[in-house]
């Protein structure tokens, strides 16, 4: 029975789940907060092991949601991950946040496909499209938006499901029918059954060597 601790921080959303068995035990997160994940994140790890009676020893595997998204979000989450997963002996096991984030859709048929997209600077945002079994169909990418950006993927009767922060750009930009847009953020929730897959197939990461998936380089805006 696999116990298996999920880190996600790659946005505002600082969110820690604990998956024993494939099932979703605890849930603790602040969507609210602004990027509180320096502050919070332990805070939370140590809650959700204490509500379900468990010691950081008693652990099987860390997931890290490797991103891309914020730079200084995933840093914490993924040092945070590898240093318990270094300390503990146990594996680190990285999850792909637009993945993740687009099981929070479930299709009522197989044609529709899901476009998970989180926000990156002005126009630009994070996005793959999946199909409606979460089977990735066109490639995660950094994206500027256009009113005809994804039209191959709509059509008269199936809709595309639109679905994270970066969301409301597109929505105001697109005229496209049979498009539905869901304001959301990555959680820990959904890492849980990722998590548990890729536990039993032991597809795990180097501790020492991984980093998490940026897409971009890293840009400070300097004040003149």
């Amino acid at each position: 029975m696999a116990k298996i601790l999920n880190l996600e921080t790659t946005t505002t959303n600082c969110s820690v789940s604990i998956g024993i068995n494939n099932e979703v035990t605890v849930l603790k997160e602040d969507k609210e907060g602004g990027y509180s994940h320096a502050e919070k994140l332990h805070v939370f790890i140590e809650e959700a092991l204490a509500d379900v009676n468990l010691q950081l020893s008693d652990l099987d595997a860390i997931a890290v949601s490797k991103g891309p998204g914020s730079y200084t979000g995933l840093r914490i989450g993924v040092s945070a991950a590898k240093g318990l997963c270094y300390s503990l002996g146990i594996p680190l096991i990285s999850i792909s946040t637009l993945e993740a984030l687009a099981h929070q859709v479930t299709p009522e048929n197989k044609e529709e496909v899901i476009v998970p997209m989180l926000d990156a600077r002005r126009m630009e945002v994070y996005t793959a499209v999946y199909s409606s079994e979460k089977l990735l169909i066109s490639p995660i990418e950094a994206k500027i938006l256009e009113e005809h950006s994804f039209d191959n993927y709509f059509s008269d009767f199936h809709p595309v499901h639109f679905i994270g922060n970066g969301v409301k750009k597109f929505e105001e930009i697109s005229s496209a029918k049979n498009a539905f847009f869901i304001d959301a953020l990555p959680s820990a929730k959904e890492m849980v059954k990722l998590a548990e897959a890729k536990y039993k197939i032991s597809d795990s990461e180097d501790v020492a060597y991984f980093e998490p998936y940026y897409l971009k380089d890293f840009v400070v805006n300097r004040k003149n």
